[in-house]
């Protein structure tokens, strides 16, 4: 009877703790998310502004454009569906990976190695992109309900009141 009393306080406290951690871990995550969503949306604008002034657009200037909107994705999944798309960040390294090439190629007006290699780091990430979908379409993710101890410990508490 000592054991139960003292087991049943000690889970308890482990509930209250989970609970606490995880009030404090979701806390960070939703003022991290804000954070970084302003940020964004912050620097898109002063880009957008900059592009204003400046008088003229260039590719460089949209591609960069779609990196803000491609991060702002990223932030709105994630506030929806608590999940970090990885595919998002591969999308926004290949679009640097463009814009770098494209800036490159017009300002320099030379083929060289770098092109070659920089389009060769756009192909491996677009494999990448390849990859990823197939894993998470053939290997969909499981959602556990429970770790597996206090599953073990809920059957044994059942188990103890059904004799």
């Amino acid at each position: 009877m000592k054991i139960n009393w003292a087991e049943a306080l000690r889970e308890n406290v482990h509930g209250l703790a989970e609970s606490l951690g995880n009030l404090l871990v979701e806390s960070f995550h939703y003022l991290a998310l804000f954070a970084i969503g302003g940020i964004t949306a912050w620097a898109a604008v002063v880009a957008f502004l900059g592009m204003v002034e400046k008088g003229h657009i260039t590719v460089d200037d949209i591609l960069l454009l779609f990196i803000y909107l491609e991060l702002g994705a990223m932030v709105g999944i994630y506030f929806k569906t608590n999940h970090m798309p990885v595919r998002f960040l591969i999308y926004v390294a290949i679009t640097a990976l463009t814009r770098l090439l494209i800036s490159d190629v017009s300002h320099h007006h030379r083929p060289d190695l770098g092109v070659v290699y920089v389009s060769g780091a756009i192909l491996l990430l677009a494999l990448a992109i390849l990859v990823v979908r197939f894993a998470s379409s053939r290997f969909p993710s499981v959602q556990i309900d429970a770790p597996p101890r206090r599953q073990r410990l809920r059957r044994q508490i059942e188990a103890e009141g059904e004799a």
